[in-house]
């Protein structure tokens, strides 16, 4: 099953970027792959590979050098003439996630380190080190010797190009602030917020031009048009507008694609045309004047179309799995020691989109999923395979996690983690029975108890929080100081574990708040977890390992078992003698917990051609 050659991203593409001067798209995306598209063709090649998922690439307006950052903590400077990799620079100590060129062959990266980085193009060295963003830096551009940049703690910065100098701060904001553009003709700095809305400032006064109520959920990506300023707006709402550059009124809004990937959108250089990635590993094209989505590059043969980059895993603890991933269908199969088999796969009513989450009941009879569209998807399973059950809007942003309750007074209730920061409480029949928000930001995941009417979730703005089914809130855990990604309780209820981007595990005694444990992981980011029992921790992470942390003893064992990032795992059965555990990779593994060898795996697809494997 392995691919002959590169033919599209085997993973969503992060971004997309149109090289000057040519009828060429370079790509980054979270196969780890950097590529190339031409726009009347579709045809793909490859440029190279990260070590890990790849977040945005971006080219110097000469056209002839592109720069790619990466998870695995580098920034890699491409030689678009010769298609070779010119020099990696590395510094960073945490996922890079932006990039833009300066003159006098200097470049500039932030990164999930809360830093800046300021770099020689010609010998790699840095040459500055600018601190003072309070979370993770996400965006960044520059204009006039000054650098702007945005990130995790609801501020826009200025600084000083010359020596790194804070200028000014904008906010902080009510919300995150994931993007900023600059308009140079205009002088104006554009900033997409997380509560929907486009802020405009004077680059020179500081002076608030305009707020736009842009959209109903988290603007990802902003761009600004270099034909008239024209400010391109994408977001979690699905929809993808452009605003005037005079007078900010809504222009268009692009035809929609459900397969479009907000975070990737860029102009291209005439601001003739609108490209980006989508979660199928393909390159959209709009035409910036109608609107009209007139190309999709990189779609391949049949025999490799989908994207089965499997983002969660569920169990019904009797051998029977079901997966959900970027491709925007739900999958079951049969996962022992002795079989590795899929049995059905079905996509939503609504269509192919992106599916983060699932969970399965005792029985295995109902599979529910949770989509980028904000919908709840409900399948039924028996003899005859998967149907679509119902399928709820709830309309709270992106859907992270799913769990059904297992008390018999509470049966057929369905708790939802949202990007909004709501927990919404459903039942099975498409009905949203109530909706509490105990978090400011999105909520990553959440469990409930084995027989209590009791949940905790964690949430990006780092709080983990306990609380009853009718969405009282019972405590605040502290302790973690960024981005908590997964949490979990102990078989019995007793303790709670959770996991994030500071790099450590914590314990906590459910019924009082009692820390009994907090370990340091390495600087690899985690990603999920689970207790095998109440001793024993299961971590994974974005780099295929996974860590058994035995809590008495403080050790951690680890072991790498996948290509790519391990999305989610949970126990396979109820004495946690093995493990599922689903990976970005195309493959769910069955782990024995033991030594942490994979017995089985089930796989959909190999993420790299076989010369890259």
């Amino acid at each position: 099953m392995n691919d002959i050659r590169f033919e599209r991203h085997r993973g969503p593409v992060t971004s997309a970027a149109w090289i000057p001067g040519t009828r060429h798209v370079i790509t980054s995306a979270y196969d780890g792959a950097v590529a190339r598209f031409d726009v009347d063709t579709g045809e793909a090649a490859l440029v190279g590979y990260h070590d890990h998922l790849a977040n945005r690439v971006v080219v110097e307006d000469g056209g002839r050098r592109a720069a790619s950052v990466s998870s695995d903590y580098s920034v890699i400077v491409w030689n678009l003439d010769t298609g070779t990799r010119e020099r990696t620079l590395l510094g960073h100590s945490d996922d890079v996630e932006d990039f833009c060129f300066l003159e006098g062959n200097l470049g500039a990266s932030v990164s999930r380190d809360r830093r800046i980085l300021l770099w020689d193009l010609s010998t790699g060295a840095i040459v500055r080190v600018i601190e003072g963003h309070a979370r993770d830096v996400l965006s960044i551009c520059a204009h006039g010797g000054r650098l702007y940049s945005s990130g995790d703690d609801s501020t826009l910065r200025v600084w000083n190009l010359d020596d790194g100098a804070p200028l000014r701060v904008w906010g902080p904001f009510d919300t995150e602030t994931d993007t900023c553009a600059i308009d140079p003709a205009r002088r104006r700095v554009v900033l997409g917020c997380d509560d929907g809305c486009i802020r405009v400032f004077d680059v020179e006064t500081g002076e608030a031009l305009a707020t736009i109520e842009a959209h109903a959920s988290g603007v990802k990506k902003v761009a600004c048009s270099p034909r008239d300023g024209a400010i391109l707006s994408a977001a979690y709402d699905q929809q993808i507008r452009v605003w005037d550059g005079r007078d900010y009124t809504h222009r268009l809004t692009l035809e929609n694609r459900a397969s479009k990937w907000e975070r990737s959108f860029n102009w291209s250089p005439d601001g003739e045309h609108v490209v980006a990635g989508t979660f199928d590993g393909t390159v959209l094209v709009w035409r910036a004047d109608d609107g009209r989505c007139v190309g999709e590059l990189g779609t391949g043969a049949a025999t490799t179309s989908g994207n089965a980059c499997f983002n969660d895993v569920a169990t019904n603890g009797r051998g029977d799995v079901a997966l959900v991933c970027d491709e925007g269908t739900l999958r079951t199969g049969r996962l022992t020691a002795s079989e590795a088999r899929w049995i059905d796969a079905c996509a939503p009513a609504s269509g192919r989109m992106l599916m983060n989450a699932v969970t399965m009941d005792a029985h295995g009879d109902v599979v529910v999923g949770g989509a980028h569209d904000q919908r709840l998807h409900v399948f039924a399973r028996d003899a005859d395979g998967l149907r679509v059950a119902a399928s709820t809007p709830l309309g709270e942003g992106p859907i992270n996690c799913v769990r059904i309750a297992s008390q018999p007074e509470w049966h057929g209730a369905v708790f939802v983690a949202c990007y909004s920061g709501a927990i919404v409480r459903a039942d099975l029949a498409d009905n949203v029975q109530h909706r509490f928000r105990l978090h400011d930001n999105a909520v990553k995941a959440l469990r409930l108890h084995p027989t209590l009417p009791v949940g905790v979730s964690c949430s990006a703005d780092g709080v983990l929080a306990s609380w009853t089914f009718d969405g009282e809130l019972l405590r605040r855990f502290p302790g973690h100081t960024a981005i908590i990604d997964d949490v979990d309780l102990d078989p019995t209820g007793t303790y709670l574990a959770s996991t994030g981007r500071d790099f450590h595990l914590k314990v906590y005694r459910l019924d009082d708040g009692t820390l009994t444990h907090s370990i340091e992981l390495g600087r690899r980011s985690p990603k999920a977890l689970c207790f095998l029992d109440a001793g024993n921790v299961i971590v994974s992470n974005y780099w295929g390992e996974l860590l058994r942390v035995d809590l008495d003893a403080a050790r951690v064992t680890r072991r790498t078992i996948a290509r790519n990032g391990i999305s989610a795992v949970t126990r396979a059965d109820a004495a946690g003698e093995y493990l599922y555990a689903s990976s970005y990779d195309g493959a769910a593994y069955l782990v024995r917990a033991s030594d942490l060898a994979v017995v089985n795996e089930l796989r959909a697809m190999h993420q790299r051609p076989a010369a890259h494997a």
